[in-house]
């Protein structure tokens, strides 16, 4: 999901998506779970389930009968979820909930929901306010991995590992991408939700105008370079009236994905070190900068100012003010609802000689359970994580938004797989690259993105500025506030 910045159906398993995504407002994974009953395990890869403990029932989810798998785990009570959703996906998530309460009835668990803006609490302090004051929900689902990741590494989240036993949960076969936002200290503490691709979307008739082949998009910067070249279009006057990309609009706008997919590795796990002045780094700053030079960043900005959000009929891609732009899946639903009339395709973001080729960074939406929650509502919060997993539950996330399975097997089951759908299909390729990765998360992750972000600025609006140097600097502070802590 997506629509927040910013699930197919397998009826008697369960599967998992991870991301950015159907969700939009924050700008959106990977593989599966083991089983420990036979039949569960020989109907599917994902999840398996102790199956003296499971059972199915049939229930509504808004106006469609669903088939879901109900685990009881001997306990009743209630918990607490706050969720970040807004729009279309609260209006998901709603459906989503009443169907968990009428699912576990029965046995007496009930969920009680509140809609919480700005990443559930992530993004404007509430809920790390709510950590301290002993008032935090027992579950949140955020679309800001990013800062969720933060708060592992300062101890505002629980370890996942011993409830996701108890209610017989296994992710040990995620995507390996998707482990990295999952994991801190070889612990899991964060189960993504759903998972995204990113892609370059270009109009292929604009292509087609511009004496460029639609059928051969863009493979390497180089081409991709000359793509934009084409397809811009200046007035007398110095304005433009087209432009072929603006690297820094949509998920071009995010720290570090395209820096990823250059080749770029923002912090290293390994040695704990942030490198932001790697070649790939600065190929990707020279690249940034050399659209700058190229179209004047204040005509660039005269042209945007005023244009479009993503889910916006006023995006640029959608009035046809750019011919390429680099987004994920969920922009194919944004043009459904504001632009049926634009043609699109999607292919492979074009990366340099070096990067990480036909490969994406996985954007999410991951669950968390906050420390402090209390050991009988974290089992009921983690049954909530496993039936949102469900094939069944996730069907519609996936055909509206395309958000992507977190196992290559559950592609399978997903009705857009079965339909022959070319656009999930090049996803479901992309998704199986093994450089996919979600980057930079350490213990200062927000911060050091907002900081990337508003250096690159800098440099966009000084494009003969020394790259390096400043760098240099941020890496040196990044490091320096990342040690003290």
């Amino acid at each position: 999901m997506k629509k927040v910045k910013i699930l197919a159906a397998m009826m008697a398993t369960i599967l998992i998506a991870s991301s950015l995504t159907g969700c939009k407002n924050s700008s959106g994974t990977t593989e599966s779970q083991k089983g420990t009953d036979e039949t569960a395990t020989t109907q599917s890869n994902a999840v398996s389930i102790s199956g003296d403990k499971t059972t199915t029932k049939t229930v509504k989810m808004g106006d469609k009968d669903v088939e879901v798998e109900v685990t009881d785990i001997g306990k009743s009570g209630t918990f607490t979820y706050w969720s970040a959703y807004t729009g279309d996906s609260a209006v998901w998530e709603q459906k989503r909930v009443d169907a968990f309460n009428e699912a576990y009835a029965e046995l007496g668990i009930q969920c009680e929901l509140q809609f919480v803006p700005d990443g559930a609490g992530i993004n404007n302090g509430k809920l790390l306010s709510s950590i301290a004051g002993g008032t935090a929900p027992d579950l949140i689902v955020s679309d800001n991995p990013t800062s969720c990741y933060q708060y592992v590494a300062e101890g505002s989240f629980m370890a996942l590992d011993a409830v996701l036993d108890e209610i017989g949960l296994d992710v040990s076969s995620f995507y390996e991408g998707c482990k990295d936002v999952m994991y801190y200290d070889g612990s899991c503490y964060l189960i993504p939700q759903d998972t995204n691709v990113i892609m370059l979307y270009y109009n292929p008739e604009i292509a087609k105008e511009c004496g460029l082949d639609p059928e051969n998009p863009p493979k390497t910067i180089e081409e991709l370079d000359e793509w934009s070249d084409a397809m811009t279009v200046q007035s007398d006057d110095g304005s433009y009236s087209r432009l072929g990309i603006v690297p820094w609009l949509d998920s071009g706008n995010e720290a570090f994905i395209v820096p990823y997919l250059f080749g770029a590795d923002p912090y290293d796990k390994e040695t704990g070190m942030i490198n932001l002045t790697s070649g790939e780094m600065l190929n990707y700053m020279e690249w940034i900068q050399s659209y700058a030079r190229k179209y004047d960043p204040e005509k660039i900005n005269a042209f945007t100012s005023g244009l479009g959000q993503m889910f916006s009929p006023d995006h640029p891609f959608m009035t046809g003010k750019v011919g390429m732009t680099i987004t994920g899946n969920w922009f194919s639903e944004a043009l459904r609802e504001y632009a049926p009339d634009v043609p699109y395709e999607v292919c492979a973001v074009p990366v340099p000689e070096g990067g990480r080729a036909n490969s994406t960074t996985f954007g999410t939406n991951v669950f968390a359970i906050p420390s402090g929650t209390d050991a009988g509502k974290a089992e009921f919060a983690a049954l909530f994580i496993k039936f949102a997993e469900q094939g069944s539950i996730n069907e519609d996330n996936f055909a509206q938004w395309r958000s992507i399975p977190v196992i290559d097997a559950a592609f399978d089951d997903v009705s857009l797989t079965k339909e022959g759908d070319e656009m999930y299909a090049l996803e479901r390729q992309i998704a199986n690259s093994p450089e996919n990765g979600i980057p930079a998360l350490c213990s200062v992750s927000a911060e050091l993105s907002n900081q990337f972000v508003a250096l690159r600025q800098n440099l966009i609006y000084n494009p003969d500025s020394d790259a390096k140097a400043q760098l240099q600097t941020l890496q040196n502070q990044m490091q320096a506030t990342m040690d003290a802590k």
